[in-house]
């Protein structure tokens, strides 16, 4: 059976693929253009280089940036250039979509069963395999088999598709280009391979390609390396150099293939791919028969199968209309819309707009066969990686589907917070969007929300039913940027224009906020613009604060406006350090920064010391989760501690939801006609924004176990055991500073400490806080 998500044709990559690929020196490729699919370059990196403790923390790899950039450059060295595609919108008929994020995390609770028997290297394994169970073509909030665009919210799982966010970053910050599709990557390459034009000369991805008419099609790049004679000093190891003259890579030429299946046509080759099983289609149900094929199917099995019927998928379905399955998947039916939907797929076009393949001949009800099609200024924003496609497949299919998180999901705090308190934030995102769109979607459109612990029943909301947010108040932010500039020379903190510090701190300034409330200009010229990147991203970051509520319809801060404030001023000066504080000011007002048993069934909270010393210890490392561990390039070593992965899949789902709320906040700017859209920075407009990256639960389990070992003390708060367990426990983290991440953590404590004491009677136990304060005081 085809795994879901899968990239390339399993029988065919097993039985076919072997026998008929092709090597040629990398050289070969020198002054070409090689498009990439990028899900299959992740798959295939992830596969040989994963990081694996990666399922146990969550986040993005810590090591792995380094070897991209490496293997890139190594690539490239011969000569060619790159140029990756990504997919959008999901698109076909999909049937389970929970399963695939259930059975990760059932792996991953069998993983931490295995190290909390003390069988360390064991359970590495189950680790590393955990997070290779493929979802499909989806990004952090992007999209996961889910059919026809729509929204499957997976919380940060270390597969390929949830580092596309990770590797967009990368190609932008080395000048790597890329595009998003609008909805398959596939369809794209194969426009661009077969344009007259020749947009690109060869195409690196999966076997799928096939199915969408390439002739040939590089599935392998082998790296050579030599060695060099002089060991890297400090190490018995000697560096390996990469070797351009003893490099390869592997392809597979179509001819061959119709050859080695019996010199077959091109119709039924691409019908056996097709009916062998992939993420574009189910495989053909009669196959799956144990007596008939005792062994498994291969692709010549299904070749025979359509040549048995006069070449013909149709009557091939007609003879067996009387399998159960096939009647239950209503199979002919999936082939045809499926086949449809690859002949006529949606591609942007040479001149950028986007069209279907061979439009003169397709359907009048394509959107039946693939979905519902965007706008076409949307389509530009997700095609230069501004937007994710997440909440725009949310939107235009009226579908999300919200999966098990790394943990398992299992608290009723996390299945609380997902299903009842973020709703309001992705009703406003949604409404928000709409707003700026035509009537279908500000009346028509209905969104249905399903949960893997709830897959039969679902929440469904019309847009319409939801109250906006009041769009004149929004309409009256369009700061210049010499009034950025002039605000920010007054500011003695540490910011920039892009920081959540400076919207925050500036506001605290009245005359300045009284001064921000600024009308559109009437002038319809460019000049009346909003132009510059600084400008943008402020009044964008801006407009958010106002929707969650952090700055009035006059522009002052509001209490929590004041709070946030509080918590930034101390958190300190670096992105990752007032994300986390921002991340904890908004868990502070759903009521879940806290030191409450929030997951009784999971191992990994604190066990040493006084019911007390527990209490304060959790609540330190809750915070310190929020944050960023100073790690160096290499993989993590180190405790684990399911408990805090766990709050982490509590943090992500948060950092997620808001940061759709925050790019749908820049796109509105554009889309309400604020902005100069005459530009080509937009990935640095979607990086300038707060949350783009995630980040794992280490460094709060480096805090917590730092906490932890010290109350086994007999004095913890004595300065000498305190500095020999600070020296101890470098060597529990070998791979990281870890002096630099227990200040960090701590200094997030400082901050959400100052927080609360601003925020007075709205967070509740403050007495509480006061003696985790003095408690952490003796111990820093």
């Amino acid at each position: 059976m085809a795994r879901q998500g899968y990239q390339g044709i399993p029988v065919f990559d097993s039985h076919v693929a072997a026998r008929v690929t092709g090597s040629m020196p990398l050289s070969c490729l020198k002054s070409s253009v090689i498009g990439v699919d990028a899900l299959y370059y992740l798959e295939n990196l992830l596969a040989a280089h994963k990081e694996p403790l990666l399922s146990a923390l969550g986040g993005f790899p810590l090591a792995l940036e380094t070897r991209i950039v490496k293997e890139l450059r190594e690539i490239q060295s011969c000569g060619a250039k790159l140029h990756f595609v990504f997919n959008g919108l999901d698109w076909g008929i999909k049937d389970d979509h929970f399963a695939i994020s259930i059975a990760s995390a059932r792996q991953n609770a069998t993983a931490f069963d295995i190290y909390e028997n003390d069988r360390a290297k064991e359970a590495i394994g189950v680790f590393r395999e955990s997070g290779l169970i493929p979802f499909g073509p989806f990004g952090p909030l992007g999209i996961a088999n889910s059919g026809f665009g729509a929204l499957t919210l997976e919380t940060g799982a270390p597969t390929p598709a949830a580092l596309v966010p990770f590797l967009k970053k990368i190609l932008h910050e080395n000048d790597i280009p890329f595009i998003v599709a609008p909805y398959s990557s596939l369809a794209q390459l194969a426009y661009f391979e077969k344009h007259p034009s020749q947009f690109i000369d060869a195409v690196y991805g999966p076997s799928e390609l096939f199915v969408f008419g390439l002739d040939k099609i590089i599935t392998k790049f082998d790296l050579s390396y030599t060695s060099n004679d002089m060991p890297d000093r400090g190490s018995s190891a000697n560096l390996l150099h990469f070797d351009l003259d003893s490099s390869f890579f592997r392809w597979i030429d179509r001819r061959k293939c119709l050859d080695e299946l019996g010199h077959i046509s091109i119709d039924v080759f691409q019908n056996a791919l097709l009916l062998a099983g992939s993420s574009l289609l189910k495989q053909f149900p009669p196959l799956c028969n144990s007596a008939n094929y005792p062994k498994g199917y291969t692709l010549r099995d299904v070749v025979n199968l359509i040549m048995s019927n006069g070449r013909s998928v149709v009557r091939l379905c007609s003879q067996y209309s009387s399998d159960p399955l096939v009647q239950g998947l209503k199979y002919p039916d999936r082939y045809k819309r499926t086949m449809t939907g690859i002949r006529h797929h949606p591609i942007i076009t040479s001149e950028g707009d986007v069209e279907v393949l061979d439009k003169d001949l397709a359907p009048d009800d394509m959107h039946a066969c693939v979905g519902y099609r965007l706008p076409e200024e949307l389509n530009m924003y997700l095609s230069r990686g501004m937007l994710r496609p997440g909440i725009l497949g949310a939107l235009n299919s009226g579908i999300v589907h919200i999966t098990a998180p790394l943990d398992g999901g299992d608290s009723p705090v996390y299945q609380n917070l997902v299903k009842t308190q973020l709703q309001p934030i992705r009703d406003q995102t949604l409404a928000l969007l709409a707003g700026s769109l035509n009537f279908y979607y500000k009346n028509a459109q209905t969104i249905r929300t399903k949960f893997w612990f709830e897959p039969e029943n679902g929440q469904a909301r019309s847009i319409k039913s939801i109250t906006p947010f009041n769009e004149e108040l929004l309409a009256k932010w369009n700061v210049r940027g010499d009034a950025i500039v002039e605000q920010r020379r007054k500011l003695e903190a540490s910011t920039t224009f892009r920081s959540l510090s400076f919207a925050i701190c500036s506001l605290a300034d009245t005359s300045f906020a009284e001064r921000t409330v600024t009308a559109k200009s009437k002038d319809e010229e460019k000049a009346s613009l909003l132009k510059t990147r600084h400008e943008i991203t402020a009044n964008a970051i801006w407009r958010f604060l106002q929707v969650r509520e952090y700055v009035n319809e006059k522009h002052h801060l509001t209490t929590w406006g004041k709070v946030l404030q509080a918590a930034l001023l101390k958190a300190g000066p670096s992105k990752d350090q007032e994300e986390a504080a921002f991340l904890a000011v908004e868990l502070l007002r759903l009521g879940l920064l806290n030191a409450d048993t929030m997951f009784p069934n999971y191992s990994g909270a604190p066990v040493r010391g006084s019911t007390v010393d527990k209490r304060n210890c959790m609540l330190v490392s809750r915070i310190a989760t929020l944050g960023k561990l100073q790690h160096y390039d290499k993989g993590y070593r180190g405790p684990l501690s399911r408990h805090l992965l766990a709050y982490r899949s509590i943090v992500s789902v948060l950092h997620f939801t808001l940061r759709d709320l925050l790019e749908i906040s820049l796109a509105t700017l554009f889309l309400k006609g604020h902005v100069d859209r005459d530009r080509d920075d937009w990935m640095d407009l979607a990086l300038g924004l707060p949350l783009y990256e995630d980040h794992s639960c280490a460094l709060g389990v480096v805090v917590m176990s730092y906490l932890d070992e010290l109350n086994w003390k007999e004095d913890p708060t004595d300065a000498h055991t305190r500095e020999k367990q600070q020296t101890t426990a470098q060597g529990w983290v070998p791979n990281c500073d870890f002096s630099g991440s227990l200040a960090d953590g701590l200094q997030l404590w400082d901050g959400v400490y100052s927080a609360v004491s601003v925020a007075g009677e709205s967070v509740k136990d403050k007495g509480m806080w006061d003696e985790v304060n003095e408690w952490l005081s003796q111990r820093r």
